[in-house]
């Protein structure tokens, strides 16, 4: 392996290791994410505005874990978009790491950045059928009524009440 590449995996396992302490170090366990003991309809939307935005803070790691789910559903839901996906990033990373310099083919000098022009000339319309834009709606409106149905109905914990007080 050249050094290059020791580098890149070095920094992966850099980011993993400080998403797995910041972000999934904050994940709620199951038992309390999915208490339906707790859940109750808000006499107003003072009140739903309240719990959900402590609710957001609090369990904001689970509801990035929804996100992210509901995610991979829509591409695996949607074989052409993933199709395009792949061909695109895989292309990428094919030209950037395999294809540095020029080389011929049939009597013709092929450069890099014929191959990413290639690439984008197939790869941007096949992605295009995939209709990211729809995938991407359907995510976000998907994430917002889950997210904000349980956030809303999910009284806070009594660890709200005591939230803006500073322990000595």
């Amino acid at each position: 392996m050249n050094m290059d590449m020791v580098g890149y995996l070095n920094s992966a396992q850099d980011t993993v290791r400080s998403l797995r302490e910041t972000r999934l170090g904050q994940l709620r366990h199951p038992a309390e994410f999915f208490d339906y003991q707790r859940v109750s309809k808000p006499k107003d939307v003072g009140e739903y505005m309240k719990r959900a935005g402590y609710n957001i803070r609090y369990f904001s790691a689970n509801y990035a874990i929804i996100v992210a789910l509901l995610s991979v559903y829509s591409l695996l839901s949607s074989p052409l978009l993933l199709i395009g996906l792949v061909f695109l990033i895989g292309g990428f990373i094919g030209i950037s790491r395999f294809i540095t310099e020029p080389f011929e083919f049939q009597g013709r000098t092929i450069t890099p950045q014929n191959l990413y022009i290639g690439l984008f000339l197939i790869g941007i319309p096949l992605l295009l059928l995939g209709a990211p834009i729809s995938a991407f709606f359907w995510v976000v409106g998907a994430s917002g009524v889950i997210v904000g149905a349980h956030a809303g109905l999910l009284e806070p914990g009594v660890e709200s009440e005591y939230e803006g007080i500073e322990t000595v």
